[in-house]
């Protein structure tokens, strides 16, 4: 082994005696190559300085921002789920404008990883378009609040109602009345319009009830009356008011408007009902059922 090196080393030095202008020409091209090197190494020495200075007043803009945001939306008393995730989202792209920045000082062009990233971005929202629909209504609803857990609500687009139970990003759900459970996407909730029953904290209870043409429509009227002023859960400072509503084939129905607590609504509506019915009774107000009068000519009776 030694014996060929000492073999190269040799050839190598016999090679340099024998051609010694061309070893220096090769030598002076090396020294002119690190010559013109040195100003693009010291300019990249300095712009990776100036992108160190960069990154680091940066990361500190990014904080304070963040710090901002999160006050804002503590102050807005968002939902905590969606202030994350939008503190998250603010967070990353703050980043990717400054890695972008960082990048174009040190003399990286951005231009086609900005254009491939946005296609990359089209192409997978176009693919997941209804989980973005979802998920953008889920973010509406939770910032603007038509609606809140425990509310009741019903979905005028396909009529599902029931207690609202939780409220997810992309998902609201709701317990029906017979203790049911419905998931209803947030992009239907967000682009139908819908009734928030429970969004007050009163509530008008309406009755109509059908009473025959021979009652007497004034002592009927002040039956309902007096019978809802008679319920503890009426709320007696709102007014209780009796009306005619409709003269229709086989009864004259009245009207009944009444006040109550919302969370009182079923029970005034179940008890007012039972105790209008009894009362009408007492007093022989007739409730008619449905009826048919028909009149029946003799045709022999003008017959001698």
């Amino acid at each position: 082994m030694n014996y060929l090196l000492e073999a190269a080393t040799t050839e190598t030095t016999d090679m340099t005696l024998q051609n010694p202008e061309e070893t220096i020409k090769k030598a002076s091209a090396l020294v002119e190559q690190l010559k013109n090197l040195i100003p693009s190494i010291i300019k990249f020495g300095i712009n990776v300085i100036i992108a160190l200075i960069i990154f680091w007043i940066g990361k500190v803009l990014i904080n304070i921002v963040l710090k901002i945001c999160k006050r804002f939306f503590e102050r807005t008393k968002m939902e905590v789920s969606v202030s994350k995730f939008l503190n998250s989202l603010i967070k990353v792209g703050l980043y990717i404008v400054l890695i972008s920045v960082l990048l174009e000082t040190v003399g990286i062009k951005t231009t086609s990883f900005v254009a491939v990233l946005g296609t990359a971005s089209l192409a997978i929202g176009l693919s997941i378009q209804g989980s973005l629909s979802n998920f953008a209504g889920g973010v509406l609803i939770l910032i603007l609040k038509p609606f809140v857990v425990g509310d009741y609500i019903i979905e005028s687009g396909s009529g599902k109602e029931g207690t609202v139970y939780k409220i997810d990003l992309f998902y609201t759900t709701l317990i029906t009345l017979d203790n049911k459970k419905t998931v209803i996407p947030n992009g239907n909730l967000s682009n139908t319009s819908l009734t928030n029953v429970t969004a007050f904290d009163t509530r008008r209870v309406d009755f109509e009830i059908g009473i025959s043409y021979d009652s007497d429509i004034k002592k009927a009227r002040e039956i309902l009356e007096e019978t809802a002023k008679k319920n503890d859960l009426v709320i007696k400072d709102k007014e209780i008011f009796s009306y005619v509503a409709n003269l229709d084939a086989s009864q004259v129905t009245l009207g009944l408007r009444v006040w109550a607590k919302t969370s009182d609504y079923w029970t005034v509506k179940f008890d007012l009902t039972e105790a209008i019915k009894n009362e009408l009774d007492a007093n022989n107000i007739e409730i008619p059922f449905n009826q048919l009068v028909v009149h029946v000519e003799d045709s022999n009776a003008n017959i001698k």
